[in-house]
């Protein structure tokens, strides 16, 4: 194949993601991640992802994609903003994160996800290809990196210096041989706001480095236990994840509101009583909602830890 026709596929390519409502499309070279091993070997001795046992599961899988897709020469990553003004607030006044709203975002994904290989598949032949959002053994965040969806922030997300970092990812691993795009450069410089504006402590000093098992996000929704009363006074009333970070991130106010039917809210939250609501009422509300994966168990679990906060 010609570089011309390398290059014309690969336009027609992000055209089309374009055109399915994703907002950005950015193409990496499918490789063995050397420095992104190393780091990830750390991160896990470390103990950072807590009862997240699954992040040492497939660890040679997870750094090269190669491994995953039987002569993957690309991986196309995308992303699709969900910003909001606001989180939702339930009827106690505790928070929900903003991607949490709407519709699961794993599944609006990778809908889309679906349309795009399908008509790869009519234009190019039967390729071999897995799709993710936010699932199986892929450093997204560092193919997000690689391709120049953004930099890794000191807050250990994605951000993009025209749309900051309210944004989900997902990931097309294929055997196309398609155009690279370049990484892009930091410019967290010397701004500290979201080390010091985490309340538990979850972000290394220095930054880009995240002890998850420390963060609201993983205490709120992976965290199986009773939340340990050493965070009482830290969990600024977040019920369901935390946008602490990304809310006072300086790039966020280049964030714009979302345009993505299945991501507005699915039900008026300032209505929501978990402590009260029934398995059969929260069924119906979250079926398709991020929420069902803390389970009305764990929402009532985090409702009342934080509602002996309110009451001190």
């Amino acid at each position: 194949m010609s570089n011309l026709q390398k290059s014309e596929r690969t336009t027609a390519i992000k055209q089309m993601a374009l055109s399915l409502g994703f907002d950005d499309i950015r193409i990496a070279k499918a490789e063995f991640m050397e420095q992104e091993a190393r780091r990830l070997d750390q991160w896990l001795s470390k103990g950072f992802q807590g009862e997240m046992s699954y992040m040492a599961n497939h660890f040679e899988l997870r750094v090269d994609p190669r491994k995953i897709v039987d002569g993957a020469k690309s991986v196309i990553c995308l992303a699709i903003g969900y910003g909001s003004a606001d989180p939702g607030v339930d009827a106690n006044g505790h928070k929900i994160a903003r991607y949490a709203k709407g519709k699961d975002y794993h599944k609006v994904l990778r809908k889309k996800l679906k349309i795009l290989v399908n008509w790869l598949k009519i234009e190019y032949g039967d390729i071999a290809h897995r799709i993710f959002v936010d699932s199986g053994p892929v450093l997204e965040r560092d193919w997000a990196r690689r391709s120049g969806l953004g930099w890794v922030g000191k807050n250990t997300m994605i951000i993009h210096p025209k749309r900051g970092s309210y944004f989900f990812l997902a990931e097309i691993i294929c055997d196309l041989a398609l155009d690279y795009d370049p990484p892009i450069r930091d410019y967290c410089g010397t701004c500290t706001r979201c080390i010091d504006a985490c309340p538990t402590n979850a972000i290394d000093p220095n930054g880009y480095l995240m002890d998850g098992s420390k963060c609201i996000s993983y205490l709120t929704i992976e965290y199986k236990s009773e939340i340990p009363t050493e965070y009482e006074s830290k969990m600024e009333k977040w019920v369901f994840g935390c946008d602490i970070c990304q809310e006072v991130c300086p790039w966020n106010r280049f964030s714009e509101q979302h345009q993505e039917a299945d991501f507005f809210p699915l039900v008026n939250y300032q209505e929501i009583n978990w402590v009260e609501m029934s398995e059969e009422e929260f069924s119906e509300y979250f079926v398709h909602s991020p929420i069902k994966r803390t389970g009305l168990a764990g929402m009532k679990r985090n409702s009342l830890f934080l509602s002996r906060r309110d009451r001190l």
